[in-house]
């Protein structure tokens, strides 16, 4: 038995010997013919009539079609193995989903089992006169027992069982549609078309008779034992359910014309009533019971292997398992039995089946969502042979099931969301990174993109701003510093990029580079902050560093502030100078690219100093300057506080007053940052110095002074030496601002304020050339009118008359001259507004739109 057993540690590829016919039709279709066929459809159609039962046997197939398209999409998009819905779900949706829907599809179909064995045991004690009331427990106990043979020895094995219950189910359909044709009534027909008064409500009875369209993914779980899943799922499933939908509104045409409504809704062995040999009616539930328990025999354990194979619960690894050729997973076979037989021995399965369908309801939706997410990610990897998708339907099929849930029973519905979302967070919570890539990425990829796009389309505007961040770092030993600053600057609202230049040329910088941007992926991930890593090769680090600033990004998201750690032990003499000196140009040159500059100078005393200070003890300083600089590092420390470690830090804004009025400073500074709405502690110092700024900052956790850069030194607030400046202080950020943030810009300042304006006085300007033009049109006309009536008066008026007629023929050529005149004005104050608003990025045709829309 040993050499029999194989370990799965993936799903297993498809290796099966099963073909369309039976490995997908076989046992979808005798799902689908189940026990609601026998035992339930003739209630339907005599208590909805026959018009309400028709549309609720298309409604409920329309949801199986949909979903068959979406199978069938993702079916001929990936190479389908072991697990059925499972295995689409967690490759589209992830595993947190994947999982979740594994594991709750697995109890159902075990459940189910013993569902339909119950089933199966009822109508065989209804042939028995007697037998006490756990006869149909025994009975079906035994067919569990029964099942078990033929589910443990495999699929083929279980096959061939299945082509006998097909047949018994074909015989016992023949004969009700033999019979009910001999005893058509088309009176009877018109009679049952309508609906009877006083019946139950439409989704009781779409409730009722929905399960029985609940088994055409039963081909999906047996997808590791096909020969070519991507070619028999969607055929096999769409065969199968279109031979379905013809016999369901066959036998619902064949009840509503032999048998009265009475009959109909009083005798749930009705179909009895009409066959033409009762007795292979009994065969058919029989059948039709039986083959829905095997195929959920069939279909448990495969799911629960491909689970397990995934690794996703641990506890879960023994049921990987696979034995024989074909792989049967005889573990799960072994556990779906104990849970048919413990569900059995409850006895009234009412309690459970509502929220087992429901989770197939949900695994349906979620199989529509999985295609509906696949293709609106616009993966460039989606494309289905399936030519009938359309990724509307999908999302169709998911509302659809979503609605159906709601409609039959809201709280089964909640149970089963909850029961779902609860080992779905349980996963989250547990479970490793996924062993496979599934859709996630294409679909954050996508939005990225059409974000992206919108943000560029959106004119910039200070309210906006937000920290993006190249964070160089060569030195590993002081990385985790800098990364983590730069996590506390950004306050979760900016990004960084972790930056590394290296110096060379050639193919063998390839190698050094991959191994750079291995080491700084390594060092992320340890110190747990949010940050891309970045390495490039540059024949000198001038041409990297400009060349990065200028490059980096894309569209509307672009490097604005350059964070560096400070030179650390500078040698004395010529060289440390040396080397201050490159440092300070290359900062000169990202500053004159659009870079703020912040140095970090956080040594390792003074960092575990600042790690070891719990939150509601630590301070910011900021050194107060009032220019663009003091407001950048006041935001920075605001941002700072959106961190859980400094969330109960204070801030502390310090300024110089240099002989001004201390009192009336400080209400400036503290009037100004209401203002701008950032609780901070203003505080005035005199004449300060570089002594009395670090005695002043000595007791704070860190502290953001301002710097400049002249000529190629970097000097402090007080033109003194950056090294004494640095020495003896707690972690310290030196800053230097190359914009200037507006901290309390109103939303109709800034680019998009100047547009609206301009786009207006465009408008305007244009309203008023088109009233002078007019104008000048009208003046004509009455000039060109008074002529003419002095033409026509001339030689039949008096003198007098004629003069004074000639004097308004002059008023109105002057009127026309003065009217010229005042629109060439106003010609020019047009093109001056329009080459103002082009400048500003308003388009012409903008003003044209909303003149347009005003004069409508």
């Amino acid at each position: 038995m040993a050499q029999g057993v194989r370990s799965n540690s993936s799903p297993k590829a498809s290796t099966g010997s099963l073909g369309t016919f039976g490995g997908v039709f076989t046992p979808s279709v005798l799902t689908i013919l189940g026990i609601i066929l026998f035992l339930r459809l003739g209630y339907v159609v005599g208590s909805a009539g026959l018009t309400r039962a028709l549309i609720i046997i298309g409604l409920a197939n329309a949801i199986s079609v949909l979903t068959s398209i979406s199978l069938s999409a993702i079916a001929t998009n990936l190479k389908v193995k072991g697990g059925g819905d499972y295995y689409l779900i967690s490759r589209t949706l992830g595993l947190e989903f994947g999982g979740a829907i594994g594991i709750v599809l697995f109890l159902a179909q075990s459940v189910s089992i013993a569902f339909y064995c119950i089933g199966f045991g009822e109508a065989m004690s209804a042939l028995v006169s007697e037998g006490g009331r756990w006869l149909p427990q025994i009975i079906a106990a035994l067919a569990v027992s029964f099942l078990f043979i033929f589910a443990w020895l495999g699929a083929d094995w279980a096959t061939r069982f299945q082509y006998v219950v097909m047949s018994l189910l074909i015989v016992a359909l023949i004969s009700f549609f033999i019979g009910g044709f001999s005893k058509w009534d088309s009176a009877l027909l018109a009679q049952n078309w309508v609906a009877p008064s006083g019946g139950p409500r439409f989704w009781v009875l779409f409730a009722i008779f929905f399960p029985a369209v609940t088994g055409f993914t039963q081909g999906v779980s047996m997808s590791g034992d096909l020969k070519d899943p991507g070619k028999s799922l969607p055929l096999g499933t769409f065969f199968a359910v279109g031979v379905s939908i013809i016999v369901y509104f066959g036998v619902a045409l064949v009840f509503a014309g032999v048998l009265p409504a009475e009959v109909m809704r009083s005798d749930y062995g009705a179909m009895k009533k009409v066959a033409r040999f009762s007795f292979l009616i009994d065969a058919g539930v029989i059948a039709a019971t039986l083959s829905s328990a095997m195929a959920s025999f069939l279909g448990a354990p495969r799911i629960l292997q491909s689970l397990a194979s995934d690794r996703i619960f641990p506890f879960l690894l023994p049921f990987a398992k696979g034995f024989g050729p074909a792989g049967n997973p005889r573990w799960g076979v072994i556990l779906s039995a104990g849970i048919a037989y413990t569900t059995i021995g409850l006895g009234n399965l009412n309690l459970v089946a509502s929220v087992v369908s429901m989770f197939f309801l949900i695994s349906y939706g979620l199989l529509n969502y999985a295609t509906f997410f696949e293709a609106r990610s616009a993966s460039p990897s989606f494309r289905p042979r399936f030519r009938w998708f359309d990724h509307r339907l999908s999302l169709l099929g998911f509302l659809a099931c979503l609605g159906v849930m709601l409609a039959i029973d809201v709280a089964a519905g909640a149970v089963a969301v909850s029961v779902l979302f609860a080992i779905y967070q349980y996963i989250k919570r547990t479970a490793g990174p996924a062993r496979w890539a599934d859709s996630k990425r294409s679909f954050h990829l996508k939005h990225v993109r059409e974000h992206l796009l919108s943000a560029a389309k959106e004119p910039e505007h200070p309210r906006d701003w937000r920290p993006q961040v190249l964070a160089f770092s060569n030195d590993s030993h002081r990385r985790k510093q800098l990364l983590t600053f730069a996590s506390w600057i950004q306050g979760g609202s900016g990004t960084t990029t972790a930056v590394r230049i290296l110096e060379g040329e050639g193919v063998k910088m390839r190698k050094e580079q991959a191994e750079a941007e291995a080491e700084l992926r390594a060092d992320i991930e340890k110190h747990g902050v949010e940050a891309f890593p970045l390495v490039l090769f540059t024949p000198t680090l001038q041409v990297g560093l400009q060349t990065l600033v200028q490059g980096f990004g894309i569209g509307p998201l672009k490097a604005n502030t350059i964070l560096l750690n400070w030179l650390e032990n500078l040698p004395r003499g010529i060289f440390g100078l040396l080397q201050e000196s490159v440092y300070a140009h290359n900062l000169k040159t990202a500053f004159r690219l659009g870079c703020n500059i912040i140095v970090l100078d956080a040594g390792e005393d003074t960092w575990n100093a600042l790690e070891s200070t719990p939150s509601g003890e630590r301070r910011i300083d900021v050194w107060w300057w009032d220019d663009e600089t003091s407001r950048l590092m006041l935001l920075l420390a605001y941002l700072m506080k959106r961190n859980d470690n400094w969330s109960e830090a204070n801030i502390r804004v310090l300024s110089v007053s240099y002989g001004r009025d201390q009192d009336r400073k400080k209400e400036e500074l503290k009037k100004f940052l209401e203002e701008v709405r950032i609780d901070a502690e203003p505080e005035v110092v005199e004449d300060a110095s570089t002594d009395l700024l670090k005695a002043q900052s000595a007791g704070a956790a860190l502290v953001f002074i301002p710097f400049r850069i002249r000529g190629d030194q970097l000097l402090g607030p007080f033109s003194g030496s950056m090294e004494n400046l640095l020495k003896d202080m707690p972690v310290t950020a030196l800053v230097l601002a190359s914009e200037d943030i507006d901290l309390d810009a109103e939303p109709e300042e800034g680019k998009a304020g100047e547009m609206a304006s301009a786009r207006d006085t465009l408008t305007d300007a244009k309203k008023s050339l088109e009233k002078a033009e007019r104008e000048v049109t009208e003046a004509t006309k009455r000039a060109e009118e008074k002529e003419r009536e002095l033409k026509e008066a001339r030689g039949a008026v008096d003198n007098e008359t004629f003069t004074r007629m000639r004097r308004k023929v002059k008023e109105a050529s002057e009127a026309v001259d003065e009217a010229v005149q005042q629109a060439a004005k106003v010609r020019i104050k047009a093109e001056n507004a329009a080459e103002e608003a082009e400048a500003v990025g308003v388009k012409p045709s903008d003003a044209e739109e909303k003149s347009s829309e005003e004069s409508d």
